[in-house]
């Protein structure tokens, strides 16, 4: 049976004010933590580590189904940050959303941002959490503007925006392993004619727990364990919307129900073995950009945080990569500027595995 019809997108009058304000409040908010030296994100400063991956479209897609990247069976090669949410670079025990931005390379076809319309990029932005904490632009602009603001205000703003303080209590959660962790979109996108939103889940059957007395950074050196004598494997899947009104396009903070409409698994991700916890590594993973306005039109995205974020992650990595004297620049390959070619070339060749005769590409 075929989908209903999209619903279409309804943008307040009142939202560009509320955009307009966020830039505004956390390109100060950066200003004030980051005075001088590297300027970090605004939120996931925190980054576990930058990894080379493979994501594998799977063979087999029904025909509606084969769609923007997904076209055809064929494997990208990508880079993927994992990262803390929070504002406040902090020990990783604290309670937080996880971030994994995903990043293919190879990709053809005209983009979406103007500036960047010929990038052979696509972005897949996903945190730890499947709702995101706000309704709306407005109700977000006014969450940031609390927390910026002071410690009365955060309070007021919880205690008078109950759902809000829900569903960050929902949100901010320990884990043990960047690599165990399910991931969401919380948004939105364009998937050809129908809206989806995105979910990466691991495939492991063993689960790491807590350690008894946990470093700073032990989600990083949990990464730095596991990829030194194992591949880490998630399942790639889309949830189509099937009901407007149920699964709704504006309003993130509420969970579309899988009674209504259940997970597809449409790729495979695979992290292979490797050595990521290096510094010209590093740096390369604070120099990226991630924003989901990276992507085909056939995956636009869809609804007023993803509106958002096309401004302000735009005035916010511009502001950033300005301060800290680096290029704007979408990768093409593995390679890491800086790096000798030929240790590269050395560290690449761990990647090859398997047979790639089902693949149309090897990008």
């Amino acid at each position: 049976m075929a989908p209903p019809p999209l619903a279409t997108e309804q943008i307040p009058p009142d939202e560009a004010h509320y955009i307009n304000d966020l830039r505004k409040r956390l390109k100060a908010k950066i200003q004030r933590e980051y005075p001088q030296g590297v300027m970090r994100r605004d939120a996931h400063p925190k980054m576990h580590g930058l990894v080379r991956a493979y994501f594998i479209v799977e063979p087999d897609l029904p025909a509606d189904l084969r769609v923007g990247v997904f076209q055809e069976p064929r494997r990208y090669k990508s880079w993927i940050r994992f990262s803390n949410q929070n504002g406040t670079i902090q020990p990783d025990i604290k309670s937080d959303i996880r971030g994994m931005a995903i990043k293919l390379m190879g990709v053809p076809g005209k983009k979406l941002l103007d500036a960047e319309q010929d990038a052979e990029t696509h972005d897949f932005i996903l945190i730890s959490t499947d709702v995101f904490v706000t309704a709306n632009v407005k109700e977000f602009a006014g969450l940031i503007k609390a927390m910026t603001t002071g410690v009365v205000s955060t309070i007021w703003y919880f205690l008078t925006h109950w759902r809000v303080s829900y569903n960050l209590w929902h949100s901010m959660l320990k884990f043990a392993n960047p690599l165990h962790i399910s991931y969401f979109s919380t948004t939105p996108y364009l998937y050809g004619d129908k809206a989806v939103k995105y979910a990466v889940v691991p495939s492991t059957k063993s689960i790491d727990h807590l350690p008894d007395y946990p470093k700073d950074d032990f989600l990083r050196r949990a990464m730095v364990k596991q990829l030194s004598k194992e591949d880490a494997v998630f399942d790639f899947m889309i949830q189509i919307q099937t009901d407007a009104e149920k699964m709704p396009i504006e309003d993130p903070g509420k969970l579309w129900p899988e009674t209504l409409s259940p997970f597809i698994k449409i790729a495979t991700i695979r992290i292979p073995r490797q050595n990521f916890d290096s510094e010209p590594q590093r740096d390369f993973g604070e120099e990226l950009s991630f924003t989901p306005w990276h992507a085909l039109p056939e995956h636009r995205p869809l609804g007023g945080i993803n509106r958002a974020r096309k401004i302000v992650y735009d005035a916010i990595s511009a502001f950033r990569h300005e301060h800290n004297h680096t290029p704007r620049k979408e990768p093409d390959s593995w390679n890491i500027p800086g790096v000798d070619p030929l240790d590269q070339q050395t560290q690449a060749s761990r990647f090859l595995w398997g047979n790639t005769t089902n693949f149309t590409s090897d990008q």
